[in-house]
């Protein structure tokens, strides 16, 4: 059932709640958050988006993967960033750390980033299968 009042708000809402979910993203590492809450917040974007054009067919179309597709990437970026310890000797999962300078800071890139993108793609493929 289409509601023009639902549509509207749809169509208002779905940035700012891809925008909430990229910086649950992005402050999970250090403070509550992460790949997990924004994974189910995209979700629920795209959920609302499905309610408000009548049906699944609109929202597969505005994701433009198989949710399956998007979940397996997910798990693999997730696995291969466990991995990536292997290689440098440690533990599997062990947190290794890229320190790059910017400007006057530096921009701490890790493992643990990448385990987090890959837990957001795995909860948005699975809960919009």
């Amino acid at each position: 059932m289409y509601s023009l009042i639902l549509w509207t708000a749809v169509r208002q809402l779905l940035p700012l709640q891809i925008a909430l979910s990229i910086f649950l993203l992005l402050r999970g590492h250090n403070q509550p958050g992460g790949g997990f809450v924004g994974g189910l917040v995209v979700a629920a974007a795209v959920s609302l988006y499905a309610l408000a054009r009548g049906g699944p067919e609109p929202s597969l179309k505005l994701i433009r993967f198989e949710p399956l597709s998007i979940a397996a990437f997910g798990l693999l970026l997730a696995i291969i960033s466990g991995s990536f310890s292997l290689l440098l000797g440690d533990a599997f999962f062990t947190a290794e750390w890229l320190d790059l300078p910017a400007n006057e800071s530096f921009i701490n890139l890790g493992t643990t980033f990448f385990f987090d993108l890959g837990v957001y793609f795995v909860v948005i493929g699975i809960t919009l299968r």
